[in-house]
């Protein structure tokens, strides 16, 4: 298993996206969280949707992913909130015992 993982998510606004980022943070449950607007165009309950979101692009270690995860379900209002975890497969060590540190993991 990779000792690093991504969670992709998105939030109908920025101040939603600004409020999970920071719980993430504060809480210790991610090193980092950069936000960007998007535009995304889905299928919800029988149609085609489109809207303006902000996309969430969570660092952390993979042992935080699941309760990093539940939190951003916690505080998200969409009933089905966007949650993908990638591994991190290779990175900057210097990066990743950043990430490590943020997050009270192991030290560089």
């Amino acid at each position: 298993m990779t000792e690093h993982v991504i969670i992709l998510s998105t939030a109908p606004t920025r101040a939603e996206a600004e409020s999970i980022a920071r719980a993430l943070v504060e809480e210790g449950l991610a090193a980092c969280v950069q936000m960007r607007a998007i535009e995304s165009v889905y299928r919800w309950e029988g149609g085609v949707e489109q809207a303006a979101e902000v996309a969430l692009q969570v660092k952390t270690r993979a042992p935080l992913a699941a309760t990093a995860s539940a939190r951003i379900v916690a505080l998200h209002s969409y009933d089905v909130p966007e949650i993908v975890v990638l591994p991190v497969v290779g990175g900057s060590p210097a990066y990743l015992g950043w990430i490590d540190e943020a997050v009270g993991g192991r030290k560089r």
